[in-house]
This record gives C-alpha cells, sequence and structure tokens, in this order.
C-alpha cells in the first residue's frame, strides 16, 4: 500500500514539463563528482514535499516512505547540505533556479494551448506584500507596521482568470520593517516577475502590472512607463486632499455605475475619472480612476471618504476602454489575496531556517511547489477542479491511497473504487500520459 499516492499526478506532471531535466542541468555546478543524489532531485524533492503540505525540510521524509513511486529520496542531512551550499552561492544558484523556472513556464504556456494565461494576448501580473511571522530570533525579522514580528517579503503572481487559480513569478525576501510602498522593492520586483515570462511579454502594452495602493509612487509609475518598456499597468492611489477635494467636485451626471463580471450593474458603486490638477508630475497618458461604494454594514469610514461613502482611486494607462470596464479590471486584483492564502497553506506560513540567504532558498522551493499546483490543474484537471486551492487538491487528490502492484515488468497503482474523485485522479493521468514527451 502507498500513501499520498495521488501526489503521482505532481511526479509525472514534472516529467510531462521537463521540470527535473531543467532544475538538474541548472544545479549541475553544485554536483560533487561521484555524489550519489543529483541536486535537481533533491531540491524537488523538497519543492514535491512542500507541494504535498510539507513546510520544513525533514518533511521529505514522507517521499522516502514511498520510494517506489517518489523515486530514491536523499538523507536530511544531505538536503541540509544542499540548501547550505545554494545559500552560501548567493544570487549564482538563485539566477540558475530562476531561469529554469523560466525555462519550463515558457513550455506549459505553449502546451495548454487556449487555457494558457496569455491565450487573450495579455498577462496580468499582481504583486502583493505578506507578512510572514517569525518565533525566534532570525535573520532579518523584524518588527512589522502590523506591530507583529518577522519578515515581509513582496511576492508576484500571474492571474490565470476567473477560471484558473494562477502562478508564481517572483518572491522577494524583505525584513520585517520593510515599507509597504518602497518604490525600489516594486520595480524590483517587477523586474524579476518580468524575467520569468515568455520574451515576447518582457515588455509593452500586452503585459499588465497590478498593484494595491502600495505601487503607487512616482518612481514606480516612471519606471512601468519609462521608454522601452511601455508596459501596461493599473496602480491603486492613496487619496490625497487634491484627489478628495476633486471628487467633492465630480458632478452627479458624471458618475458611471460600476459592474459586476458578469456584466451586471454592481449595486451601490459608482466610478469616475478625474483630471487636472490631480495628474501634474505624473507620466503622460495616466488615468485617474475613482470609486465611491457604500460601505458594508459595520464598517467604519475613513476620513477620506466623503457623502458617508466609501472611496477608492487606481491609475492606468490603458486607453479607449469604458472606465467602469478598468474599474472591474482593477478591483480583480482581490484574487491575489487568493493566491497569498495559496502560499501560507503551502510552505509560506513560516520561514523555518535561521538565514536570510537559506530562507530565500526555502522561498525559491515554495514557488516550485506553487508552480506545480499551478501547472498540473492547467494541464490535466477540467470545470471546477481546475479552480481547487492547495488544501483541497491535498484532500481530495493526493491523499488518496493505493495498492501499488508489480507485473509484466510493470508497476501499476491501484486505487480504491469507491474514492470519490478516483476518477479525477485517473482522467487526469491519462490527459497528462497524452502530452508529448520533453526534449
Amino acid at each position: 500500500m502507498v500513501s499520498q499516492a495521488g501526489g503521482v499526478l505532481l511526479v509525472e506532471t514534472i516529467r510531462k514539463i521537463g521540470l527535473d531535466q531543467a532544475i538538474s542541468a541548472a544545479l549541475t555546478p553544485w554536483r560533487k563528482p561521484r555524489t550519489m543524489h543529483d541536486p535537481g532531485k533533491v531540491l524537488l524533492d523538497v519543492a514535491l514535499a512542500v507541494a504535498l503540505g510539507g513546510d520544513c525540510l525533514a518533511d521529505v521524509g514522507m517521499l522516502r516512505a514511498d520510494s517506489a513511486v517518489f523515486g530514491p529520496v536523499a538523507s536530511d542531512p544531505t538536503v541540509s547540505r544542499l540548501i547550505d551550499t545554494l545559500a552560501a552561492s548567493g544570487k549564482r544558484a538563485l539566477t540558475a533556479l530562476r531561469q529554469a523556472r523560466a525555462q519550463v513556464r515558457e513550455y506549459v504556456w505553449g502546451l495548454a494551448g487556449d487555457a494558457a494565461p496569455d491565450s487573450a494576448g495579455q498577462v496580468i501580473v499582481d504583486l502583493e506584500g505578506v507578512l510572514v511571522l517569525a518565533h525566534s530570533e532570525k535573520q532579518d525579522a523584524a518588527a512589522t507596521w502590523k506591530k507583529t514580528f518577522g519578515h515581509h517579503p513582496l511576492m508576484g503572481f500571474v492571474d490565470h482568470g476567473r477560471g484558473g487559480s494562477g502562478e508564481p513569478v517572483v518572491g522577494l525576501l524583505r525584513p520585517g520593517n520593510a515599507g509597504s510602498n518602497t518604490a525600489a522593492d516594486h520595480v524590483e520586483a517587477a523586474r524579476l516577475a518580468l524575467k520569468q515570462l515568455p520574451k515576447k511579454y518582457r515588455r509593452g502594452r500586452q503585459t499588465l502590472i497590478r498593484t494595491d495602493s502600495g505601487g503607487g509612487t512616482h518612481e514606480f509609475v516612471d519606471w512601468l512607463s519609462a521608454r522601452g518598456r511601455w508596459l501596461s499597468y493599473s496602480v491603486g492611489m492613496t487619496i490625497t486632499d487634491a484627489m478628495h477635494a476633486a471628487v467633492l467636485k465630480v458632478p452627479a451626471s458624471a458618475w458611471t455605475p460600476a459592474v459586476e463580471p458578469d456584466g451586471e450593474i454592481r449595486d451601490g458603486a459608482w466610478v469616475a475619472e478625474l483630471d487636472g490638477d490631480c495628474l501634474k508630475g505624473w507620466p503622460t497618458g495616466i488615468r485617474l480612476i475613482v470609486r465611491k461604494e457604500r460601505p458594508h454594514p459595520g464598517a467604519q469610514l475613513r476620513f477620506t471618504d466623503a457623502d458617508g461613502m466609501r472611496l477608492t482611486c487606481f491609475a492606468t494607462n490603458t486607453k479607449n476602454a469604458p472606465i467602469a470596464a478598468l474599474e472591474l479590471r482593477h478591483r480583480q486584483r482581490a484574487r491575489a489575496e487568493d493566491r497569498i492564502r495559496a502560499a501560507r497553506a503551502t510552505g509560506l506560513r513560516n520561514l523555518p531556517l535561521h538565514d536570510a540567504a537559506q530562507n530565500q532558498i526555502w522561498l525559491e522551493i515554495v514557488q516550485i511547489a506553487l508552480d506545480l499546483l499551478a501547472w498540473m490543474p492547467l494541464l490535466a484537471l477540467t470545470g471546477q477542479a481546475r479552480r481547487w486551492e492547495p488544501r483541497r487538491l491535498r484532500l481530495r487528490l493526493f491523499s488518496a491511497a493505493a495498492q501499488l502492484v508489480t507485473t509484466g515488468r510493470r508497476r501499476i497503482l491501484r486505487f480504491a473504487r469507491h474514492w470519490p474523485w478516483a476518477d479525477v485522479i485517473t482522467d487526469a493521468l491519462q490527459r497528462l500520459t497524452a502530452l508529448p514527451n520533453p526534449g
């Protein structure tokens, strides 16, 4: 009997997309002569354990217990030594891992076809900060703006739209006291995120960068608008006194009802476009759009609100589009919160190591695990199953047990017929099997 037999979906995904070959080739400089374990296989085993629910290096033990399915797994000391070695290599190891992930990402999107994130001709990247608590004196752990203690990574995710989830493209580890609106960090995160995309999306209007008000700084918007990049953006803005005064001057006839994704009018919400002094000093082509909405019952108004309405504002450089559609597109940035929740459930609840360089490697491992949890549904699942978050995937698919039978020089996994989602597992395996082998 094999526990966590549903994890074979991730194993087969790794093989079919060539992630094992790419990571092994990237980590070749760190493989010692006559060593038994390939560093790429060791790192992928940790990522696979994290994808299955692990939250520390020692959790590769769950794979070691079922080596007939997951292959030979290195010992805990070997895993720890590899992480120390990669951490000591600094940016060299990080660059190698990121280049391998970018290479595989482009291949996966090609396999996905119409289901790929770029099938509509535009890629949307959401940047979002996340607080990771620390319960010990880890390097760079500091007091956060929420009066907690830990780290403040800046994450980036490619949005798969309403029919899918999302995949990570950047994880920038920062101290706990890092600012939410530090322009240099947003520029660095956006630069790293763009390198993860296929080359044709690394500049131009077909790539949209979305952020909350933390990205609404002159320096970051100037960088996005710089000649040679011409990226599209939709960034939240902090409402200033000038904006507040301009909102009060907007006539009633200038407010347009906000809309829902299905095209229906959003009850109690309106949008309008501001101009004039509010745009002085900002790049040419910027549009400032404000939304007013009745607050939810029990919500407290802020001093920036007006006439009993909650005010929010964002800036974009998208032209020839109705402001209601632009506001809906920016509001859908809330899906990044779902990606953060999935990341917390996949190794980002805490950073288990002490040194900052080690935890940055851990953050890359978490991103590889999240990649697998996004790519496997993208290639193998259909319908509502494509939107299942990590916890549901683990409960319904990965935790399924099976009997391993060896016959005729073949190994067969027999899942219990009474398992409610056995057909989902077998259908997904058939789709993966039908994919061409890499190379």
